[in-house]
Order: C-alpha cells, then structure tokens, then sequence
C-alpha cells in the first residue's frame, strides 16, 4: 500500500511559495534579458547558428541580477569564442519540451541534467562526456529521514517527466524486490521538486547531486546522502541524424580543454574540484 503524503504546515508552506516565487521571477526576467546570445524564444535561427536548448538550473544555466552562468553556459561560450561558431541559447526550465524541440528541428543541440544511459543512445546521439554526476534521493533532515534505497520500498519518489531517472528507479524496484511508486511531473524542474520537498508538500524526489549540492545553502533542511544510482556521465544531445554535429561538439570541446588553465578552473568554480578523467 502506498503510504500518504504528509500535509505541509503552513510555516513550510510559506517557505516553498516564496522559494517558488523567485524561481518563476527568475524565469520570466530571461525573456527579457538583452543580452544577445540569450534568446527565450524557440524559433530556429537559421545560418550558422546553433540553437541550444538549455536547461535553468543551478549548474548548467542560471540568472543572477545581471550576470548569466552555470558550468554548461560558461563551457559553450568559452567554445562559441574559441571556434567562432555564434550560438543561440534558449533557456528551458521542463526536460520533456527541449527533447521535443530536438525532434522537431527547433533545437540543434539539447543541454540538461540527463545522463547517457544505452537505452536513450538509440533515440539521441551524445557527445562525449562533459562532467561526472550521480542521482541522488532528496528528503528532509530529520528523525523520519530513510538511509537505504530498501527503505524506498512502497513510497512515492517524484521525478521530472521525460528524464532516464523514471527507468533507473523501475530498475531500483527489481532490485529491492518491492514497488517503488514514482510520480512523473510535467510541470517543473529539480529545483522546483526540491522546494516542494523542503516545504513538506512532498517527500521525496530524484535528482542530480550536483543540482542537490548547488541548492544546499538554500534549502538546508534537505538530506542528499542516498544514492539512486552510480556515477553517471553528462553529456550533450544532438539528433540520432546529425553525428557530423555530434563530431564536431568534440572536437571543439578536446579544442577548449587544451587550455589547461581555464578548462580545470571552470570545474573548480562550479565543483569545487576537477575530473581527471574528463580533462585530457
């Protein structure tokens, strides 16, 4: 039996809104952004542009007053400089809209929280890996906290509709031998769940740790220390058709990490330390 979710009080309730109004406040400045690499439109760009779809979260894109970041963000820039190739990027805050315009052709290039597992290979082409990630459960702190996936058995995990985690936590089910009950959100994004968790609107969620760790100073309360899964890679998705594209990604990616001292010091700005294996 599915256990019930425990009703939010209205001191957490309180928190999540204002939490949530920030992030949508956020979201709506970057339509109006005047910065001209940014664009929240979705139209194709035509020429030699690269439309790229990328994710708003704490570590692939972000606003801060005026200023726009987030290790993927810096990463295409630092090549968009290097190669001189103009890049367009449309911030998108639901994973399943950005997989839905690389379908369609609005978008060239799909940059989120989706580690490359071999099922999706078949649908997408991934570049090489960009950076070492892990899905991680979050909860709140507290006496009611679990510290086992075995403790799973029979709850509800939310995830975000359209990411390869619904799949691994089928997998987790098999494994444990019980149900795990998982709640596909077609609304929002990790930094969204992650509210909702803090609130007590919901209890447990799915997500990438680096996401969960760049959201620790704000919203304290959440435990990240179960694991959902191995160490993952991150990598970019273009279309299964244009492997040219594919190629070129990592040609131009080996290109920037040349710059050794620049490469290693984006990692530790937003890592807080480098990938070895990655920086070649």
């Amino acid at each position: 039996m599915m256990r019930q979710l425990q009703p939010a009080k209205r001191g957490q309730m309180i928190i999540y809104l204002i939490l949530l109004a920030v992030v949508v406040g956020c979201m709506v400045a970057l339509s109006f952004c005047d910065k001209p690499i940014v664009d929240a439109q979705s139209s194709p760009s035509g020429g030699d542009t690269l439309d790229i779809a990328i994710e708003y979260s704490p570590v692939t894109y972000y606003t801060y007053d005026d200023t726009l970041g987030g290790y993927n963000y810096d990463l295409l820039r630092m090549i968009s400089d290097s190669v001189g190739c103009p890049m367009k990027f449309h911030p998108v805050v639901t994973l399943e809209k950005a997989l839905a315009g690389l379908d369609d052709g609005r978008y060239d290039i799909v940059v989120a929280q989706f580690p490359m597992t071999a099922g999706d290979t078949a649908r997408f082409a991934f570049t090489e890996p960009i950076y070492i990630d892990q899905q991680v459960l979050v909860q709140r702190r507290g006496s009611q906290a679990i510290h086992s996936q075995l403790d799973l058995a029979g709850d509800t995990v939310w995830v975000v509709k359209g990411s390869p985690m619904i799949q691994r936590i089928a997998n987790l089910s098999r494994e444990i031998g019980d149900t795990i009950y998982v709640h596909v959100d077609e609304l929002y994004g990790p930094e969204q769940l992650m509210m909702m968790v803090s609130s007590g609107e919901i209890r447990y969620a799915v997500v990438n740790r680096s996401i969960a760790r760049a959201m620790a100073s704000v919203l304290p309360n959440l435990d990240r220390s179960v694991a959902i899964s191995l160490s993952q890679f991150q990598s970019w998705m273009v279309s299964k058709d244009r492997k040219s594209l594919c190629d070129s990604l990592n040609l131009w990616h080996n290109q920037v990490k040349r710059d050794t001292a620049a490469y290693l010091g984006l990692q530790r700005r937003y890592f807080g330390g480098t990938f070895p294996t990655l920086a070649r």
